[in-house]
């Protein structure tokens, strides 16, 4: 696949899944044997990205991902982006800026890397909570 026709490809998966919470189209983006890297995340497969989608609506109803960048270079996409929602119960706006790898085959996401710096957004909980 092309560099672009990869990029809108994970474009997609950010619209149509996390702001859309068009759940159908997983299948249709997401290998069977997809993998997120990150040890805190463990989602595999596309059931394993419904439940963390799912999981982070029932936390967070408002949440709307905004793409900042996106980058690719061969089968790797490179998305900066910046999740805005609301923390509950107190409403207080919160805004996480994260950046993740994904590696494509054939028009679906195989392989992730994500990292986000959640310091300050662990500190924001903490003081709501004092």
């Amino acid at each position: 696949m092309s560099i672009e026709t990869n990029k809108a490809i994970v474009r997609r998966i950010f619209e149509e899944i996390f702001n859309n919470r068009n759940f159908p189209v997983v299948d249709e983006l997401i290998a069977p044997d997809y993998i997120n890297h990150n040890v805190s995340l463990a989602v595999q497969g596309p059931e394993g990205v419904k439940k963390m989608a799912i999981a982070q609506f029932k936390a967070f109803p408002d949440l709307h991902t905004t793409i900042e960048d996106i980058i690719a270079e061969g089968d790797k996409v490179v998305v900066r982006a910046t999740d805005h929602f609301s923390h509950q119960p107190d409403g207080k706006k919160i805004a996480l800026t994260w950046i993740e790898i994904l590696r494509l085959e054939n028009g679906k996401a195989v392989e992730a890397w994500f990292e986000a710096d959640l310091s300050s957004l662990i500190e924001r909980f903490k003081d709501a909570h004092r």
